[in-house]
């Protein structure tokens, strides 16, 4: 009788055995991997980047702003609520504070943002003016509506910031109703040279006057010159509204002469006017404020635009019924494409004034606005 073989003793098996030489290879084709990927991402990603958006700071560079030491901005300066300069060289308004909410975005703090009046027929081709004559700025934010022949003139508009439409003002002892331009017929109504509004004037059976400030027009309803004017309805709300207290008490100082009550009429039928920023032939420019403004209207954690239109605009609205001041959202903005990696954030600076409170949410739109779609006249 055979007996039972004993057991073979424990141990690896041959397939389970791995020689040196074996493991070495293995590491050698590793390493050459890792080196050939490696290859291929540096060949790779120069073709990326250059097929690719710029960065913002491939934009900065290539708008001619990274060391410039200042940023000049052309604005008004008789707009009590849009742009008005106040003692102390202070100025004040809404068209102020959207100003550094893109200088800050640019990289510009206040101290490096420098305003200068610009009048209406200067703003196509960005001259204002300056102690020593006229200077060309680098941004034009001045009540100025989006059209065509203004393009044609050479301005390059941003997407609008604002929309508001045209309306008409008359001393509130104006015997009479004003529901349209027509209302107007045989009287003499005052507004910007430059405005297309003068021959809408014209067509309505008015006799035009133009005047190179709005100022100036509101000064001639005063004294008895003119019977009524007309224009943008955000820039007339703050003369019906001047030394009138807002929410926070604060008021836009009068600075015309012998000022009397105003009254704000809706004309019914005005076109729409967006307002946008002239930032002429600089095309990396223009994709810089662009990306400002969406990151405004498309970030819900930022406030600024919002903040801006509280302590400038939404408060004038009792005093002007019932015209509407503007609308009360901020309009969508042109999304431009920029490369940006996982771990930046670009964020917007704060409120451009002091005394301004978080606002939690986005107004909403008014419903209704009666001028959305149509042409602009262009104030």
């Amino acid at each position: 009788m055979s007996q039972a073989s004993e057991p073979s003793p424990p141990g690896p098996t041959p397939a389970a055995t791995t020689s040196p030489r074996s493991a070495r290879t293995r590491q050698i084709r590793l390493v050459g991997l890792i080196v050939v990927l490696a290859v291929l991402v540096a060949a790779l990603v120069p073709i990326v980047l250059a097929m690719g958006p710029p960065t913002r700071d491939e934009l900065l560079e290539k708008a001619g702003l990274k060391g410039k030491q200042q940023l000049v901005i052309g604005v008004k300066d008789d707009q009590p609520g849009i742009s008005q300069h106040l003692a102390n060289n202070v100025w004040k308004g809404f068209d102020v504070d959207i100003a550094y909410m893109i200088a800050g975005y640019l990289g510009f703090d206040h101290s490096q943002v420098r305003f200068l009046p610009i009048e209406s027929e200067d703003r196509a081709r960005r001259q204002a003016r300056d102690n020593d004559g006229f200077v060309i700025v680098d941004l034009v934010i001045a009540s100025y509506s989006i059209n065509e022949k203004r393009k044609e003139e050479g301005a390059v508009f941003s997407a609008a910031y604002l929309h508001t439409e045209q309306s008409a003002i008359t001393l509130k002892s104006f015997e009479g109703q004003v529901s349209s331009l027509e209302d107007l017929r045989g009287r003499t109504v005052c507004s910007l040279t430059t405005s297309t509004s003068i021959q809408r004037l014209g067509e309505a059976g008015a006799t035009p006057v133009g005047r190179n400030r709005i100022s100036e027009c509101v000064q001639e309803l005063y004294d008895g010159k003119v019977q009524a004017v007309t224009t943008d309805a955000a820039i007339l709300a703050g003369f019906v509204t001047a030394d009138q207290p807002g929410d926070d008490g604060q008021r836009f100082p009068v600075t015309l002469k012998n000022p009397k009550p105003l009254r704000h009429w809706d004309i019914g039928s005005s076109p729409q006017e967006k307002w946008g920023i002239n930032v002429g032939p600089n095309e990396a420019l223009l994709d810089l404020v662009d990306l400002a403004l969406s990151e405004s209207a498309l970030d819900e954690e930022n406030s600024t635009w919002e903040n801006a239109y509280n302590a400038n605009l939404r408060w004038q609205q009792g005093y002007n019924l019932p015209q509407p001041v503007a609308e009360q959202q901020q309009p969508e903005a042109r999304k431009v494409k920029v490369r940006q990696w996982p771990w930046e954030r670009i964020a917007l600076p704060p409120p451009a004034y002091p005394g301004s409170s978080p606002v939690s949410a986005r107004p909403v739109a008014r419903a209704g606005w009666r001028g959305r779609g149509r042409r602009s006249s262009g104030c």
